[in-house]
Order: C-alpha cells, then sequence, then structure tokens
C-alpha cells in the first residue's frame, strides 16, 4: 500500500458519487472535514466481475493507492483548493471502475489543550460505572460492566455488554468528580468493537456538568448508524419545560462500518457559555477530523447537585433480541 501525507489541516467539502459500483459512505455529501480526512468506500463487484483490489487518487496524480480486497478505509491528506476524488475499484477479469467526488479543501485550525487545563484520566477504570436502560426509546435492555485484560491498549480495559430486545438501549454512567466552572472540554478515548458489530445500532458517548445555576448542560454526542451521521443534542424547549432532540450534522459516522477486533481513536471537542448553550468544534476518529462549528441550546433544569458525569450507550439494532459488545481504553476527558 502506498501512502501519501502532506502537513496542512483542511476541511473538505463532497459532491455526490456518480456511480453505484464504488460505494462512498465517508466522507458524507456535503461535509466538512479536516485533514487528514477518513475515507470510507466499498465495491463487491466491478462491471459484474468480483472486485480485486480498490485504489484511490485527487485530481491528475499519477500517484494511486492501492488497497487488496473490496473495501479501503484509509486517511486521505490534501492541499487546499478544488479537487476531485477518484475512488477506483478493479474487477478480477480486468474491468475497471470509478466513483469522482468533487471536493473543496480550506485551511482549518488545530485543537491546542492548554497547559493548565484540568485532565481527569483512565475514567474506564473507576469502580462506580452503573447501568440502566434508557427509558426515553423503544424496547428493553439489560447490561454488565466490568474490567478486562483482554483485548488491552495500555492497560485497564472496561466491557460494556448489553442484552436487548425491540432495539433496546443501555446506557452506562459514571460520576468523576464537579466543577461548575470549566467551559470547554475534549472528550478523549479509544473505543474496540468485537466481531460481528451488526447489533450495533448507535454508539453515544457523552458528558454531563451541572453549572453554578444549578442547571445540568447536556454534551450528547453519538456515532448513529440509521442516519449514517454524527449526532449531537439540543434542547428545543426551555430549562424547565425541555425537549432533548437528536440532530444530525454532516459528518458521517456508523459504528456498523468500523473496522472490528481493532481499537479506534475518538475525541470530541465542545464548549458552553454561561447560559448553556453549547459549541461542538470537532470530532477525529483515528486522527481524521470532521468539523461541526455548531451551537445550541442545551440547558436543562433537572435538580441534580453539582457533578460531572459521562455516560457510554449501546443502542440495539433489531426488533428483535441481540446482544452488543464494546470495550473502553484511555478514556479521558479534558476541561478548561
Amino acid at each position: 500500500m502506498k501512502t501519501f501525507y502532506y502537513a496542512t489541516l483542511i476541511f473538505v467539502t463532497f459532491a455526490t458519487p456518480a456511480f453505484a459500483n464504488v460505494t462512498v459512505s465517508s466522507p458524507a455529501n456535503g461535509a466538512e472535514v479536516g485533514s487528514p480526512f477518513a475515507l470510507s468506500a466499498n465495491a463487491a463487484s466491478c462491471s459484474s466481475q468480483n472486485t480485486a483490489a480498490m485504489g484511490y487518487s485527487l485530481d491528475n496524480s499519477a500517484d494511486t493507492t492501492i488497497v487488496n480486497g473490496t473495501s479501503v478505509q484509509a486517511g486521505v491528506a490534501s492541499g487546499t483548493g478544488a479537487h476531485t476524488l477518484h475512488v477506483k475499484a478493479w474487477g478480477d477479469a480486468g474491468s475497471s471502475c470509478v466513483t469522482d467526488v468533487a471536493i473543496t479543501v480550506e485551511a482549518s485550525a488545530t485543537l491546542v489543550i492548554p497547559s493548565d487545563a484540568i485532565s481527569v484520566s483512565s475514567l474506564q477504570t473507576l469502580s462506580n460505572w452503573a447501568a440502566q436502560h434508557d427509558t426515553a426509546n423503544a424496547g428493553s435492555s439489560s447490561g454488565s460492566t466490568s474490567l478486562v485484560n483482554s483485548p488491552s491498549l495500555s492497560g485497564g480495559t472496561r466491557k460494556f455488554v448489553s442484552n436487548y430486545l425491540d432495539y433496546g438501549d443501555q446506557r452506562f454512567y459514571v460520576s468523576f468528580g464537579d466543577d461548575t466552572t470549566s467551559t470547554n472540554f475534549l472528550y478523549d478515548v479509544w473505543v474496540y468493537l468485537p466481531s460481528p458489530s451488526t447489533s450495533i445500532a448507535n454508539l453515544e458517548m457523552d458528558m454531563n456538568q451541572v453549572m453554578s445555576n444549578g442547571q445540568t448542560v447536556i454534551f450528547g454526542f453519538q456515532c448513529d448508524g440509521w442516519s449514517g451521521t454524527w449526532d449531537y443534542t439540543a434542547n428545543q424547549g426551555t430549562p424547565e419545560n425541555y425537549a432533548d432532540t437528536w440532530l444530525h450534522s454532516k459528518a458521517a459516522c456508523n459504528p456498523r462500518q468500523w473496522s472490528t477486533n481493532t481499537w479506534h481513536h475518538v475525541q470530541v471537542s465542545y464548549s458552553r457559555d454561561d447560559s448553556g448553550n453549547v459549541t461542538y468544534g470537532s470530532v477525529w476518529l483515528d486522527g481524521a477530523e470532521s468539523i461541526l462549528n455548531v451551537t445550541v441550546p442545551s440547558a436543562f433544569a433537572l435538580g441534580w447537585a453539582p457533578t460531572l458525569l459521562t455516560n457510554f450507550q449501546l443502542d440495539g439494532s433489531s426488533a428483535t433480541s441481540g446482544t452488543s459488545t464494546a470495550y473502553l481504553s484511555d478514556l479521558t476527558i479534558y476541561r478548561w
């Protein structure tokens, strides 16, 4: 495999893929992403032939990165300006197929964590993790969580198991302190999905903070397998009469398309103001940045005591019964 890297930080806007033989699932049409951006594509066949290899290139470059097999998962870097991404497949009898994707690459900024930021690391190893069914959604679920030795990234892996019926969702949560004044956060975790991962509809990774006025800010974030996007929550009511709602971003994400039996690095940056309006900045998946840059109201009058709390939730993908499993390691939350 031949790969090329560039230093420029960028984000990209994609047009709709043109041919059915090569399906580009990420980035999504119209997405704004950083560099390197995540390319996810597949082609089971090419002109009625079994796919032997895939590849991709930019513009008129003669350099093509070639990957054996019927799918490609890669981080792609490029310079700024207008480009065409060529995603290609070759059949086992010589056929050639291509999807051309128009992109516009613009400069973006890098997240900088201040030197005086507070960090709480290895949150997955805390002993006070608990589980409950998410009653906001349909179905039923039960769950368990435990520390395990394998798979191991750097020690201290937490295993989550959800048994669900009728798309039931299981929420796991832990309180890790209190801080009513910090307004900027970086959620940083490694996630491992064992094969098969088809029972997982959504992977939800949230944080809650009680502010000095007693209202709770919900930083809700998930990889949504139904819409194929990264989603975030907003309060479309008032703090007292709240309406917690999921909104779709333009950034592509589907947990069932993540490579299984391997560790994936997820980072999410967000901030809030004193009224509980949340700005979701960017999300990184395995180093590929998707820029969100959206601000929504997200304050709730829940009557909670001061706390910092994080959730990890597994949503079921089927109306019949099923079991979902995931592992977390190196869960760190920075705040300043």
